[in-house]
C-alpha cells in the first residue's frame, strides 16, 4: 500500500476542514461546449466518505421546493474552492434523516466558530 499512497499524495489538494452538518459553498468548474464557467452549489454536508485521494462529500440543498444532492470528490481539479459558511453541531456521521424533513425542522444547531 505504500506505493499507492505515495502516488496519491501528489494528487491531494488543500481544502478547509469540512465536517458533516456544515453549510458549505462549493465552486465547481462547469464546461459548456468550449466555454468554462464557475457554478456555485451551496448546501448542507450530509455525509463524508474518507479515503485519501478518493475522499468525497455529499451536499444537499433544496432548490425550488425540490431536494437536490450532489456528491463531490474532495480532491477533484474541477472544484475551484470550498467555503465553509456555517458550522453546525451534529451527533451523527450521516445526516440522511434530513431527506424526510422540511422547512425549519431541517435546520442544524449552529456551533461557535473555532
Amino acid at each position: 500500500m505504500d506505493g499507492i499512497e505515495t502516488v496519491e499524495k501528489s494528487q491531494l489538494t488543500s481544502r478547509p476542514n469540512i465536517k458533516t452538518g456544515n453549510t458549505v459553498r462549493v465552486h465547481v468548474k462547469v464546461r459548456e461546449g468550449d466555454k468554462e464557467r464557475i457554478q456555485i452549489f451551496e448546501g448542507v454536508v450530509i455525509g463524508m466518505s474518507r479515503g485519501g485521494a478518493r475522499a468525497s462529500f455529499t451536499v444537499r440543498k433544496v432548490s425550488f421546493g425540490q431536494g437536490v444532492e450532489r456528491i463531490f470528490p474532495l480532491h477533484s481539479p474541477n472544484i475551484q474552492k470550498v467555503e465553509v459558511i456555517r458550522l453546525a453541531r451534529v451527533r451523527r456521521a450521516k445526516l440522511y434523516f434530513l431527506r424526510g424533513l422540511k422547512g425549519k425542522a431541517a435546520r442544524m444547531k449552529e456551533s461557535k466558530r473555532a
